[in-house]
């Protein structure tokens, strides 16, 4: 059995947690200002501008965890633009900030509400990209997504991680613009 730390609430992380829960795995959801982390896994269920206050606060704590990142680093003043460099992403920045943790980038190209369902539109299975650099990392999540009762795919190299953003980002802004639903999105068809 896999603890997964959950940072941060709202729909996102219980989402999350009760796939890590369906799978018959250890769900721990605190608060950006925990003092104690005890999950293998941690899933940072947080807006993107919060990431630099748990990296300082955290920095510790997470090392030698696999830390999953699931924002989008979107303007959300506009949602018009990503707000880190065209060659970047969020998750690049995330696994810079903490080179002794395995960082990963996942569940940013799914709603919660898809993750909940376990469908894309209610009838496509919702699939969790899941990019990074470290194999061991990426298997131990796709395992507990699997068990969860949703598929999981190796995206590639954390590299991978500014394209599932950049998903992300046009999924989000057409939810927004009420062009699809919020259980709608983008689904992986094989």
């Amino acid at each position: 059995m896999t603890t997964v730390s959950i940072i941060g609430s709202g729909n996102m992380g219980s989402a999350i947690g009760a796939i890590v829960a369906a799978g018959g795995n250890s769900v721990e959801v605190i608060g950006r200002d925990a003092t104690a982390i005890t999950g293998e896994i941690v899933v940072l269920a947080v807006p993107y501008p919060s990431l630099a206050e748990i990296v300082e606060r955290h920095r510790d704590a997470l090392a030698g965890k696999i830390v999953v990142d699931l924002t989008n680093p979107l303007d959300f003043s506009t949602f018009d633009r990503l707000v880190v460099p065209a060659d970047g992403s969020a998750a690049a920045e995330l696994a810079a900030a903490l080179p002794d943790s395995k960082v990963l980038k996942a569940f940013n190209t799914n709603f919660a509400a898809t993750l909940a369902s376990k469908t894309v539109g209610g009838a496509v299975p919702t699939t969790v990209l899941i990019a990074g650099d470290d194999d061991a990392a990426k298997g131990a999540l796709a395992e507990l997504v699997r068990a969860g009762g949703l598929e999981a795919v190796d995206a590639g190299s954390l590299a991978r991680a500014r394209e599932l953003e950049s998903i992300g980002f046009l999924q989000l802004t057409l939810a927004v613009q009420e062009r699809i639903s919020w259980t709608a999105g983008f689904a992986l068809v094989k």
